[in-house]
């Protein structure tokens, strides 16, 4: 089969994002990424008047097979360009009620798509289109089970304390860190509540195998990724019921959802008191990059073909 190019649009490129191109570029397809531009003073009209430009001047003068737009925002413009079929990826938040602009653009852009992906069972659950649901795919071979006194010893961690992960930075009013302040404040037992931002992706499975659990608070979540990655580590979570985190974690032990902060404080306390890892089981699936790239080749496949 000849190589298929992609122009690949994105507004900000994430971790999952630059992986889904990597894994795709491995099978032979050829990937263009044009994002939206972002001057200092952050981004208004005009910078997405030069992102259609970019766009139109590729699709035009390109050679690629089709455009693939990832995320809501970027659907219309990919649409903009007369030229080459359009597969729309739907990250989550665009359909979830969070934004009724960013709602009614999105829902225009997947009606007027030859393809749709979404990425999890709830953000297919809000989509009133055909659509294929492949899930985000992680590094597995990077987030695995390590041993827990030698993740600690590398990042410098006391060997004996109960280490809560709170895996973002604390001032995003949506992580809502005060709630996991006062689940961790409401244990029995003495645990620390540990965040971290800002640190190299390639850290990560260092910080989740030296942890004893992770607490996700979120108000809200198109994700989160970072239930995967723990889940992958043998990480136990304990969450919100936000986003696909029900999807991720249905079928793996020593991970809790809960709706509550006295549910919180409950879960987590069990997982605490247990001291054991998390194990998916068989069924759990939809982890790996390799799955995720092979179900978007044959959609790309399928797409060209009509």
């Amino acid at each position: 089969m000849a190589p298929i190019d992609v122009l690949q649009l994105v507004t900000t490129p994430r971790s999952f994002f630059d992986q889904q191109v990597r894994t795709l570029e491995e099978r032979g397809v050829r990937c263009t990424v044009v994002e939206v531009p972002r001057p200092e003073g952050g981004r208004g009209p005009e910078s997405f008047a030069r992102f259609y430009r970019e766009v139109l001047r590729e699709a035009v003068l390109g050679d690629y097979d089709l455009v693939h737009a990832n995320y809501g925002l970027v659907g219309p413009i990919a649409l903009a360009q007369p030229v080459r079929p359009v597969v729309l990826s739907i990250w989550g938040s665009e359909v979830m009620g969070y934004s009724n602009r960013l709602d009614r653009v999105t829902r225009f852009a997947a009606r007027h798509s030859d393809a749709v992906i979404a990425p999890s069972k709830a953000v297919s659950r809000e989509l009133d289109v055909p659509h294929a649901t492949i899930p985000f795919g992680i590094d597995t071979e990077l987030f695995r089970p390590m041993d827990r006194e030698r993740a600690r010893e590398y990042l410098g961690w006391d060997p004996d304390e109960r280490i809560v992960l709170f895996p973002y930075d604390p001032d995003r009013a949506v992580k809502n860190y005060p709630l996991a302040r006062r689940v961790v404040e409401g244990l029995s037992m003495n645990a620390e509540l540990r965040t971290v931002s800002g640190l190299d992706y390639e850290e990560m499975p260092y910080v989740m195998n030296a942890s004893d659990a992770l607490l996700v608070t979120s108000e809200r979540e198109s994700g989160p990724m970072v239930a995967k990655e723990a889940v992958s580590c043998g990480l136990p979570v304990v969450s919100t019921d936000v986003g696909f985190v029900s999807d991720v974690l249905s079928g793996v032990s020593n991970c809790f959802t809960g709706r509550s902060e006295r549910s919180l404080i409950d879960s987590l306390e069990y997982v605490l008191e247990s001291g054991q890892r998390a194990e998916p089981s068989d069924a759990t699936g939809g982890l790996g990059l390799d799955e995720m790239a092979d179900d978007i080749l044959t959609l790309y496949t399928t797409t060209l073909r009509f």
